[in-house]
């Protein structure tokens, strides 16, 4: 399965910017989706995940409430839509498909494919 991410930028604190994720080469709605970003020297910090019908989501405690993924399966396609950003939110943000159980979803080594990632900073 290939990954590409697109959509980062550079927004004021208190904007909104839409993630997207375009998954091509595999059968999308067979996999869990997530979103996991990351900073220079840090870990991958997981983000969000969604199931595979999209009934199911998570959210890192960070960005609950500010933040949601979604899905469109005909379209192969999985989003985040990033609101009230915070200058902590700069990162880089990847997507990434996996099939692990539901227990292991905020662990980044459990996904089998990974986007490139896109940039997205928050200013101040």
């Amino acid at each position: 399965v290939q990954l590409q991410a697109s959509g980062g930028g550079l927004v004021q604190a208190g904007g909104s910017l839409r993630l997207s994720c375009a998954a091509s080469g595999g059968t999308f709605s067979t996999y869990l989706m997530a979103w996991f970003r990351q900073t220079p020297g840090q870990e991958r910090e997981f983000v969000a995940v969604i199931a595979r019908r999209g009934g199911n989501t998570v959210y890192a405690d960070s960005v609950k409430g500010r933040f949601s993924i979604s899905r469109d399966n005909a379209k192969n396609m999985v989003f985040l839509q990033m609101n009230n950003l915070k200058s902590e939110d700069t990162g880089v943000y990847s997507c990434a498909a996996g099939s692990m159980n539901w227990g292991s979803v905020r662990f980044h080594d459990m996904y089998y494919y990974w986007g490139q990632g896109t940039q997205v900073t928050v200013s101040s």
